[in-house]
Parts: C-alpha cells; structure tokens; sequence
C-alpha cells in the first residue's frame, strides 16, 4: 500500500519547512529520492504529487519539501502568501535548507534513515541540486529536469541596477495573479558567493550519475540550458524530450488521475537511469 506522511523541519532562520514522504508500506527502508521545487513553486504544486507515487510504485521513497523562504506556510501549504518570507529568499538560503533536508534523511531520527540519497531538482531546484551534488557526496545520483544552468537566467541581466536602487524587484506570478518581492540581497547573494553559486563551474564537479533531462519546446529555461550543462560535465546523460515544455505537459492545479505522456515518459526513464 502507497502511504504518505508529513512532517516539518527547521530551516533556515528557523523558518518551518513542510515536507511529505511517499512510499510502499512493504519497503519502508527503499532508497530515498528528494525533489527541490523551483522558482515560485512548491511541493504540492501541479502533478508532483503524482511523480512520488510513480516512484513509490517502482521502489523508492519520495520527499517533496517546501523551501522555508518559497513563500508558503505549514498552515497554508498551496498559496503563496508569505510575501516577507518570499522576498528574503536567496539562494543560500536554499542550498542551506536542502542540507537540512538531506541531513534529516540520513539521521534516521523519524524516518528509517535513507543508504543512499537521490536528487531530483526542477528549473531553479535544478541548479541548487546540482551545487548540493557537488558538495556532497552522500548524494548517490542527480536527476535535474528544467534545469537553470546560471541563476541569472531568473531575469533579465539589463534590470540590476534599478533593482539595486530600489532594493526591490517585483516578479508576476501570472497564475496568481500577484507581484512576488526579491530584495536585493539576492545580487548581493549571487555576489558575495560567485564560486560557490556558478551553477556551470559546479556541474563540472560533479561525480555522481546525472541525468539531465529538457524539453526542447521549452519558453522559460532555454534547451540551450541543458546543453551547457552537459558541456560541463561530459559524463551526464542528457536527455531532450520533443516538443515538451517546461513543465512538461502538467498544470496546477492538475486534476488528472494519470501523469501527462511527457511526464509518463521522463519518470520511465529517470527510473531505467536509476536501475541501469
């Protein structure tokens, strides 16, 4: 039987990240994926809740987690109405959570404590997932679907110096609605740590298995993106789904029953990758 369980965890500041694990009764101890969200995103959006079943049927667990600074809260985990918290994200802050997360599976302290640790990162997730590999090494493989290859790619390189004077940029969140707050230090973030936050130059130091996988219809995170990455590290395995977008083929709220064909056929693969 497929069960799911929630559970909270601090983050960083403090901040209480919510997150659920998916899995089969019979193998409590399977090997543990962790799935970053991206860039106005979270957990529970669109068709992830699904993605962790189709693991959890084939032999793994599966934990989503919300970023602590993604904008939601514990009590409201599907509307982005932590604006503060939005607005002071960086993406320090992010890698700093994903430790927290991964150190959680490994404690054993709640959940049977993971052998290994699988990364899964969508669009921004993919790059704070691609750094975390590179750091470390109790990740066993990397999977990146979307992924930015240089945070930059967020927006346009031409409004830094009015976002700096302002102290403020406003990102619309069309499916909201709403203008979404970045501060500033987010540029002083990118700044201060260049090294650490090149997601290119990281990609090169990963050792891991890596599948990179991308659409080629995709209007948000070039495919561009995807080939710069594997030009870094020549050892990963890049895969191009045609005429696929960013979020290949879901929605949110996505009310179908069944994964989305390019969805179907990404998770098939991801699984053969795993196995193989």
């Amino acid at each position: 039987m497929i069960v799911n369980q929630t559970y909270t965890l601090p983050g960083a500041k403090g901040r209480v990240m919510l997150m659920d694990l998916t899995y089969n009764q019979a193998s409590p101890n399977a090997p543990l994926v962790i799935f970053a969200h991206g860039f106005k995103g979270f957990k529970d959006w669109g068709s992830h809740h699904l993605i962790a079943k189709h693991f959890a049927l084939n032999g793994y667990r599966f934990l989503k987690f919300n970023f602590s600074h993604n904008g939601t809260t514990p009590e409201q985990p599907y509307d982005l109405t932590d604006l503060i918290a939005f607005s002071e994200n960086t993406f320090s802050i992010e890698l700093e959570d994903l430790q927290y997360v991964i150190d959680f599976a490994f404690s054993g302290s709640v959940i049977p404590a993971a052998a290994k640790v699988i990364l899964i990162g969508h669009s921004m997730g993919g790059g704070i997932s691609i750094i975390k590999a590179a750091e470390d090494k109790r990740v066993s493989h990397l999977i990146t679907m979307a992924s930015v290859s240089t945070f930059r790619n967020l927006w346009p390189k031409e409004i830094e110096p009015q976002w700096r004077l302002s102290g403020v940029l406003h990102f619309p969140n069309k499916r909201t609605g709403q203008d979404m707050p970045v501060k500033a230090t987010l540029l002083d973030d990118l700044d201060r740590h260049q090294g650490r936050l090149n997601i290119l130059a990281r990609a090169a130091d990963v050792v891991q298995p890596w599948l990179i996988v991308h659409g080629t219809a995709d209007s948000v995170v070039a495919v561009s993106h995807a080939h710069d990455l594997k030009s870094m590290q020549p050892n990963a395995r890049l895969l191009l789904i045609p005429n696929t977008d960013h979020i290949f083929g879901s929605s949110h709220p996505y009310l179908q029953p069944e994964l989305p064909p390019a969805l179907q056929d990404l998770c098939k693969q991801a699984l053969a990758f795993l196995q193989g």
